[in-house]
């Protein structure tokens, strides 16, 4: 096991009669990509905030790299960096400027021209901030949050808004700053990207951590391998869905359906078979491997993207 490089213990936030953060309990271990993955409003971004410092926290409390969020939040900035979603930037400087603003900041600080060569921005460093892309911007900010060199990154839904190149762009750099032994924590509600980054994944709902464990372990949990997918007119008996081999599980949104199943052929011929024999129309029907998404909808009812 590594060493602990974030506790949490029991963290809450409330606004008036809403809990943004009920007593949310995890930890993040040196070098490890921790996800905290749900829908807007789950309460990421608040638990986040309060880790950094940038919100008190109601009840309960974290220790950073052995400092507590509480007591010791100035030791806590030395040694975090952090990606905010909304970054404001100075947009009349240049890449360089800004990164030699940011640098003057800490006693010490990495190479600059050596971090925009990692970032993906030497061809930019010349340019105003104005004039970078949202993906070009993000990987500033992402370079300007690690220009001291800490040990744990907040990055909060860096992704966010971008198109899929500059997502995948982003990825390769979190993986790059993991392959550095960086702690990072990793706020999404992109199922694919929770997946493929990291190492564990906490869920959160409505404030809650409904979920921790590994990405494979979560989806295997559902007992589901596959999923079917189609749509079948609301008029027509579906009935039967629920009572093919192999099934796990059948959610339902208007006309559309997905059934879980640990046995995909079987479960397949059998609906098939069915809707040929009752003469029902089924359309758009396609399979695919269970997911992070199916999961949260299992565990929630509802999608990520609600």
């Amino acid at each position: 096991m590594s060493k602990t490089m974030i506790h949490v213990e029991k963290l809450v936030k409330k606004y008036g009669n809403m809990t943004a953060v009920n007593g949310v309990e995890f930890n993040v271990g040196a070098g490890e990509v921790f996800g905290l993955l749900g829908p807007n409003g789950a309460g990421k971004t608040t638990t986040i905030e309060m880790l950094v410092g940038l919100r008190k926290p109601d009840s309960g409390t974290a220790t950073l790299s052995g400092f507590d969020i509480r007591k010791q939040i100035n030791k806590v900035k030395e040694v975090i960096g952090i990606q905010l979603q909304s970054t404001s930037l100075f947009e009349l400087l240049t890449v360089h400027e800004i990164m030699q603003m940011y640098a003057s900041f800490y006693p010490n600080h990495v190479s600059i021209p050596e971090l925009i060569d990692e970032m993906l921005l030497t061809e930019k460093k010349k340019d105003r901030i104005k004039a970078l892309s949202g993906g070009q911007k993000q990987r500033l900010a992402i370079a300007l949050a690690i220009i001291h060199d800490p040990a744990i990154i907040f990055l909060d839904e860096p992704t966010t808004g971008l198109d899929p190149q500059a997502r995948r762009t982003l990825w390769d750099i979190i993986e790059s700053l993991k392959a550095k032994g960086k702690t990072i924590v990793l706020s999404t509600h992109y199922m694919d990207e929770a997946h493929v980054l990291c190492d564990r994944i906490g869920i959160m709902d409505q404030g809650n951590l409904i979920a921790l464990d590994t990405p494979s372990r979560l989806v295997k949990e559902l007992q589901s391998d596959s999923a079917i997918e189609f749509t079948l007119h609301a008029d027509e008996d579906d009935t039967f869905i629920h009572h093919l081999q192999r099934v796990t599980q059948v959610t339902r949104r208007q006309e559309w359906y997905v059934v879980y199943t640990d046995d995909l052929q079987v479960t397949l011929i059998g609906l098939i078979q069915h809707s040929q024999e009752k003469n029902l129309k089924l359309q758009d029907l396609q399979t695919r491997t269970a997911t992070l998404e199916d999961v949260f909808i299992h565990m929630t009812g509802r999608s990520l993207r609600e």
